[in-house]
């Protein structure tokens, strides 16, 4: 069984659409916003997707336990034709069917988290306004000051699935989204930060709850990636009613 390029929405839709939130931001590519941006490779039941719309370009591999000899057979076999340069997000246990082909700078491991617990959002007082694109210049105020090392795509704003709390007329802190797709309902959230003058307040919980609420008003999942030992943020999470349901790892690769 070959490698193949699929083009077929509806076919990736039903192989991902089996575990949506293993596969939260993958499904989310497949929306118009995101589309023109991926490639995507087949083999049998088992998809990877390279997605192009960030610098350098990221492949996105996920799979169950069962499932990983699969996938590490097609990663090994599109190798050849991936970028020099990109980074990845792997499941256990994958990372070495691209070992022969690249040098792996590991990222780190993290959780893939997702919202389970609606009585413990319920307990958290969301607060915080809609963004949009007159925000911003205070956006990349805060995340140079708080976030720095962020990926933050400006055209994510225009979703108006980003929320902020104000102090002193300037944003202290917010909460957004990498992928928000109605169609394919799943939402994974990113750009998640706190001003440091304003931390130990709350701040963070409260817009994420708000957040939340509005995401699940027009999507059935609401997955999140965090890295496995920043403790806070996985604390923060879990008191909103996100729990832990996969783990994963992030490389830098480049060619040998």
């Amino acid at each position: 069984m070959a490698v193949r390029a699929e083009h077929d929405r509806a076919v990736l839709a039903d192989l991902l659409g089996r575990d949506p939130v293993l596969h939260a931001y993958q499904l989310g590519d497949l929306d118009d916003f995101f589309w023109p941006y991926t490639s995507w490779f087949r083999r049998g039941e088992q998809v990877a997707l390279l997605y192009h719309g960030v610098d350098p370009p990221t492949l996105l591999a996920f799979a169950a336990p069962a499932d990983t000899a699969a996938l590490a057979v097609l990663l090994a076999e599109v190798a050849p034709v991936l970028p020099a340069r990109l980074y990845a997000h792997l499941s256990p246990g994958l990372s070495d069917a691209l070992a022969g082909s690249f040098r792996l700078d590991s990222g780190g491991g993290h959780h893939r988290m997702a919202l389970t617990d609606a009585a413990r959002l319920a307990a958290v007082r969301p607060a915080g306004v809609v963004l949009g694109a007159e925000d911003l210049p205070q956006l990349r105020r805060l995340y140079a000051r708080a976030y720095p090392e962020n990926w933050f795509d400006p055209r994510m704003v225009d979703t108006g699935q980003y929320v902020g709390v104000r102090e002193g007329g300037e944003l202290a802190a917010v909460a957004g989204v990498h992928v928000w797709s109605p169609v394919y309902r799943v939402a994974a959230l990113g750009n998640v930060t706190t001003d440091p003058r304003w931390r130990g307040r709350g701040l963070a919980a409260a817009v994420v709850a708000a957040l939340c609420a509005r995401l699940r008003q027009s999507v059935e999942h609401v997955t999140l990636n965090v890295k496995a030992d920043n403790v806070a943020a996985v604390r923060l999470y879990e008191r909103v009613g996100f729990s832990r349901v996969a783990d994963y790892d992030e490389y830098t690769l480049t060619a040998r």
